[in-house]
């Protein structure tokens, strides 16, 4: 694609790149049809805005506080790639979404992930589900890279 990053996800998974005017450039969602589902994908560019993309990142996932049990957060460090990031699991029966992350390269890109299901959060009966989103989102960030265009 001419998007300044790749990835790899699902087969199981169908990806639609949103073209309507509230949607920025290179912005994507991979659905997950079987499972009611969605993975947003966020793409922006870093202009000396680097902070405050990762505290609106991070204000994201504090909002879901009063519902979630817990926020594990856990670095992403991949220098040969020049990959960076933080990937936030959230457990809670009520979690809005309970699996998200960012990727930067410190400099020019930003992109935040975060999955949603399109029904009442109920996670306890949405475990398994969760866990086979998350071990694609896990594959996503692995094979995650930057483009240069």
């Amino acid at each position: 694609t001419t998007f300044p990053y790749t990835l790899e996800y699902s087969k199981s998974a169908k990806v639609i790149t949103e073209s309507s005017v509230f949607r920025a450039p290179y912005w994507v969602n991979i659905n997950y049809p079987e499972y009611n589902g969605i993975v947003y994908i966020s793409y922006l560019k870093v202009d000396n805005n680097l902070m405050q993309l990762m505290e609106d990142s991070r204000s994201f996932v504090m909002k879901l506080i009063p519902k979630v049990n817990a926020i594990d957060e856990r670095v992403i460090i991949n220098r040969p790639n020049n990959i960076y990031g933080l990937i936030y699991e959230i457990s809670g029966d009520k979690a809005a979404s309970p699996y998200q992350f960012f990727l930067t390269d410190s400099v020019n890109h930003f992109v935040r992930g975060a999955l949603y299901f399109n029904n009442v959060p109920n996670n306890d009966s949405l475990r398994p589900v969760i866990s086979f989103i998350k071990q694609d989102m896990e594959h996503m960030i692995r094979t995650f890279r930057w483009k240069n265009l």
